[in-house]
């Protein structure tokens, strides 16, 4: 009688073919050989080749492998705590439109040459290449997952720069430019649109201060949380998180200037907890803040600028008085260098000022004799 195989189980048919079997790694159901065999050594030596994946780690759930995209993407958009409420809502949009055409594709069909033909003809389409960059990001997220979780063995999308977008250059205000929107706005965000501008707080983090994060001693704010609206949920739905990354979490200077408005604004206009509110007492939501912003710019003729390019505007100007990057990436809460460095572009004038400053040191030959205002960067 031949040893009985401690791995995996072959047995004969009614005709005469052999079928091979096996409890995968960890447990689970018993998966079958995708056929049967003309012998009893094809199945055993089918079973052993398994047991070497296994042993080495190459093994892939071929069941696994035959869920469909669609299925997998979403059960890890429900089951990841790294996903943030809006990138969920923006994969689940993306799914339902450009990604359509994969939904239904099985795993292990998603090869390389196909995600690239999904590409092409995406890009093809009428869809914004800024969407197209999301959805393919989303992709090569989830395929990342099935490639750790060991349902496939290499991640498909493969496509150089796909997922970048390249950002078109944001316009920066003057601070006169800042003077009039703080002038145009409803006085109750003014001191929103100082902060925006002149300590770099998302719409999202101006929204979720409270009147305890302002030190008016030290003249600093500090940033615990973020208000985060659901484009989907139902109104009162908003709530409060943590910043995605622990260097969100920040206490910044308030330029001085920006202290006696900041002032007037806890003594008219802030809550009894938070520090901006509606007309009726409650949080401020952010598309409240962002119809006065767009009121404002309109009346001094600033259409191009979002409220977003307040807080480029701020940094981009701490920049140009030799802020450095570990500066900016404090003030900014980001964790990344390649981040901050978005917030390095030279603004109007600067480039002359360089140029005066190498005429000067080819009078004088002398490097101390360079304007100290001047910041030389590699």
């Amino acid at each position: 009688m031949g040893k009985r195989r401690q791995f995996g189980y072959v047995r004969k048919l009614p005709s005469g073919r052999f079928h091979a079997s096996f409890v995968p790694p960890g447990g689970g159901a018993r998966q079958n050989a995708p056929h049967t065999f003309r012998t009893k050594t094809d199945a055993n030596r089918w079973l052993t080749l398994v047991e070497a994946d296994v042993s080495r780690g190459t093994w892939l759930d071929d069941r696994a492998a035959a869920e469909t995209f669609g299925n997998y993407a979403r059960a890890i958009l429900r089951d990841s705590p790294k996903i943030g409420v809006r990138w969920r809502e923006t994969c689940e949009r993306n799914l339902r439109l450009h990604l359509a055409p994969l939904v239904d594709v099985p795993l292990r069909e998603l090869t390389a040459s196909r995600v690239r033909e999904w590409h092409a003809a995406t890009l093809r389409g009428t869809g914004g290449r800024t969407s197209i960059s999301q959805s393919y990001r989303f992709l090569r997220m989830v395929m990342n997952t099935a490639v750790r979780e060991g349902i496939i063995a290499r991640n498909p999308c493969q496509i150089p720069g796909a997922g970048t977008v390249r950002a078109v250059e944001r316009p920066v205000a003057t601070p006169a430019q800042v003077v009039a929107l703080v002038d145009a706005i409803n006085p109750r965000y003014r001191t929103a649109v100082l902060i925006a501008a002149w300590c770099g707080l998302r719409r999202g983090e101006i929204a979720g201060l409270r009147v305890s994060d302002v030190d008016l001693t030290e003249h600093t704010i500090t940033v615990r949380k973020a208000r985060v609206e659901p484009l989907h949920a139902p109104a009162g739905r908003a709530f409060d998180k943590d910043p995605k990354s622990e260097a969100g979490k920040r206490t910044i200077s308030i330029p001085p200037h920006v202290v006696p408005l900041v002032r007037l604004h806890l003594d008219e206009y802030a809550g009894k907890d938070r520090l901006f509110v509606s007309r009726d007492g409650t949080p401020l939501r952010g598309n409240t803040l962002y119809q006065a912003f767009v009121r404002a710019r309109k009346q001094v003729g600033l259409d191009g600028l979002t409220f977003h390019d307040l807080r480029h505007t701020g940094q981009t100007l701490a920049a140009q008085t030799g802020a450095t990057l570990a500066d900016l990436m404090k003030r900014l809460g980001h964790s990344s260098m390649a981040a901050a460095r978005r917030y390095l572009h030279a603004v109007d004038g600067r480039d002359r000022e360089i140029a005066k400053a190498l005429s000067e040191l080819a009078a004088h030959g002398d490097v101390a004799r360079l304007p100290r205002h001047i910041t030389m960067r590699s």
